[in-house]
């Protein structure tokens, strides 16, 4: 279980993250909702290290995330963040590959191209895994770089708005391979998306920020109602629910 108590961030004079304490279930999916500025990828970016801490705690199975030392740490998180720029050509292989860093530091052994195989195959990217990234869509970027956090084989995967650059179908299929990796894996899935519809069917639970706080906090069902969302979003939704899956509809 990840534990996040009392997190705060600034940046100058304004505060981005105020008195953000959660709990992240073990082997379930929570996505973090929320407008634009609400702080939800820095609240992602602090539980995975990448930035500090003003103040508060993270706590991974009980462990401060101070305490881990990097390539530990790497061995226990992934993450996806937004923006991935890589300056020397890649194929997706190579790429991919990147993902056994932690456990090879370079030297890929038979059981680390196992996972690359497998993490390729998952994102059915085999039939063009030679291709380089450049000759690559912006939505075949995407997979191939979560393909590279799933060989990485973690116990929590940190994804801020995978969704992005992809259309329906390879977004409802990341969707779905995140929702394998939780129920077939166990592993503990933590997601930044902006699209509701894509919450409330696959997500355990969501984390709804507003102005760098957590303004609601729990199961799905509970979270993706009109009342709630109309707080978050200062406008006024209709949901329906069909064959349990929670489709959202505005109103302005």
């Amino acid at each position: 279980m990840v534990e996040v108590k009392n997190l705060f961030k600034k940046y100058n004079s304004k505060t981005v993250v105020e008195d953000v304490s959660i709990e992240i279930m073990k082997g379930k999916i929570t996505s973090f909702i929320g407008p634009n500025g609400a702080g939800k990828s820095t609240v992602l970016s602090m539980i995975s290290r990448l930035i500090t801490r003003d103040s508060g705690e993270v706590l991974i199975e009980g462990k401060d995330m101070g305490k881990f030392n990097s390539n530990e740490l790497a061995k226990k998180i992934s993450i996806l963040k937004q923006a991935n720029h890589i300056n020397i050509r890649l194929t997706i292989r190579e790429l991919v590959a990147f993902g056994r860093f932690p456990y090879s530091q370079g030297k890929l052994t038979k059981e680390d191209w196992k996972y690359v195989d497998e993490a390729i195959e998952y994102m059915e990217l085999a039939d063009m895994q030679d291709k380089f990234l450049d000759q690559l869509s912006g939505g075949q970027q995407q997979r191939a770089f979560i393909a590279m956090v799933i060989a990485q084989n973690t116990e929590y995967v940190l994804l801020d708005e995978p969704l992005n650059n992809l259309d329906m179908k390879h977004s409802v299929q990341i969707m779905k391979v995140l929702r394998r990796l939780a129920d077939e894996l166990g592993k503990t899935v933590i997601i930044v998306i902006h699209d509701i519809n894509f919450a409330s069917c696959y997500s355990d639970y969501i984390v709804a920020l507003k102005d760098g706080k957590v303004v609601h906090n729990g199961p799905t069902e509970q979270v993706i109602n009109s009342n709630v969302l109309k707080e978050i979003y200062d406008m006024d939704i209709e949901i329906q629910s069909i064959n349990d899956n929670k489709i959202c509809v505005y109103f302005t």
